[in-house]
């Protein structure tokens, strides 16, 4: 008879993005989970356990804790022989805009249009559309300022995406790299520092960037 271990073990390899334990409780009251008891206690000793049996050297893979929930990744180990897989299939692959607009996002969120393309000083509109198509970004609302803009935020999707579980597991400002290859590798996302300003003196709007 299979064990409550190996059926959660099979729900997380199942799903294709993290399950938080809330989830795997819910499904627990379906109907093929009936002759099965499961409670809040004894899922979380079995998440730990199955934690710390994937971080054996014996596998290459191992269980993360990701934005509240969990999913098997490839041990960051093993990443230069399976990167170049990754990228052929990945066809949104960031381009340094992107990077650096999505950069200011995650550290300074809450942030409206306005404020991206002071700091960046170019016009943001093609990036942000491209970022909110990708679901890196969502839109939290609108601010109190004059016209009420657009603001934003980082999405549940850049947290899977970069392997975070709270936006807290950023990397200090101190310790940014601005290369973008380093970035993809080990998260490492930075702030472009500019004298600010939207325009030059004539009133210029500046160009976009694509």
């Amino acid at each position: 008879m299979l064990s409550n271990s190996q059926i959660i073990e099979a729900l997380i390899f199942a799903s294709d993005s993290p399950l938080r334990p809330d989830q795997i409780l819910d499904l627990w009251k379906a109907e093929a989970f009936n002759e099965l008891e499961m409670t809040h206690f004894e899922l979380k000793n079995i998440l730990k356990k199955l934690t710390e049996k994937y971080s054996s050297e014996a596998y290459v893979f191992e269980l993360q804790r990701i934005n509240g929930g969990y999913q098997f990744y490839t041990k960051r180990i093993f990443y230069p022989y399976v990167r170049q897989a990754v990228l052929d299939k990945n066809n949104r692959k960031l381009s340094r805009a992107s990077l650096e607009t999505l950069s200011i996002i995650a550290y300074r969120q809450p942030v409206t249009k306005t404020e991206l393309e002071f700091i960046r000083g170019v016009n943001c509109d093609y990036v942000v559309k491209k970022l909110l198509d990708g679901q890196l970004i969502e839109i939290l609302g609108r601010s109190d300022a004059p016209g009420r803009p657009l603001i934003y935020g980082t999405s549940a999707y850049f947290m899977e995406y970069f392997g975070l579980n709270d936006v807290k597991d950023l990397p200090k400002l101190e310790e940014v790299s601005i290369d973008e290859e380093t970035f993809q590798e080990q998260l490492k996302v930075y702030l472009k520092e500019t004298d600010g300003g939207t325009g030059d003196d004539s009133g210029n709007i500046p160009q976009a960037d694509k």
